[in-house]
């Protein structure tokens, strides 16, 4: 009925949704050379034939400038009981006392 107003409408539905992203994988140094930039941009490609990351740089005259960052899969720290690992260092702690005798440090006195 209105051709304009539906015109319009899907416009602005398409301004407002966002991009489509995705990660941009290449096939070693190679790759991250060929992938095309344009000046003052830059990109992070993930390699495939290893576990490198490329940091695609370009400046003002479109030269570009790779920087490779190696990778590795996140392994999550183990979490240690902090009162068991007091409890262990107050028993060493009582050990080293209680293995100390008085009488010891009396006769070293005592004979100077």
């Amino acid at each position: 009925m209105y051709p304009y107003n539906q015109q319009l409408s899907q416009l602005l539905l398409q301004q407002t949704m966002p991009n489509k992203q995705e990660v941009i994988k290449v096939n070693g140094r190679g790759g991250a050379n060929a992938f095309q930039l344009s000046p003052d941009s830059s990109a992070l490609l993930l390699d495939t034939s290893a576990p490198i990351v490329w940091l695609v740089q370009t400046d003002g005259a479109g030269y570009k400038t790779l920087t490779p960052y190696d990778i590795s899969p996140h392994e999550e720290e183990a979490q240690t009981d902090v009162f068991k690992s007091l409890e262990e260092r107050i028993k060493k702690l009582e050990e080293i006392v209680n293995a100390k005798s008085n009488t010891t440090n009396a006769k070293r006195k005592s004979d100077e």
